[in-house]
């Protein structure tokens, strides 16, 4: 399974989002610090929750990096986060 594809299934499985959306922005670092040729490196995640309700911006952070926390041990080297809850500016 592609890492993309895996961050989306956990992502989905922690939050039930209403809007998630998961990019693989790897081919815009190449040959940057963490890039690998196959790429599958750095990630922008858009995600829409009811679980980010009343949640500072760092603890919606942190609730991302925890339900990742496989994928940014072994192998995502940056992932970009844009998590906010139903009716909040996106």
């Amino acid at each position: 399974m592609k890492t993309q594809d895996r961050i989306a299934e956990k992502l989905s499985a922690a939050f039930a989002p209403v809007r998630l959306d998961v990019q693989d922005e790897s081919h815009q670092h190449a040959g940057h610090a963490g890039s690998r040729p196959e790429g599958e490196t750095h990630f922008r995640v858009y995600i829409v929750s009811e679980a980010f309700q009343g949640k500072s911006r760092i603890e919606r952070h942190r609730m991302v990096n925890a339900a990742l926390a496989q994928e940014l041990a072994g192998g995502v080297h940056a992932l970009a986060i844009h998590a906010n809850a139903p009716g909040e500016q996106a």
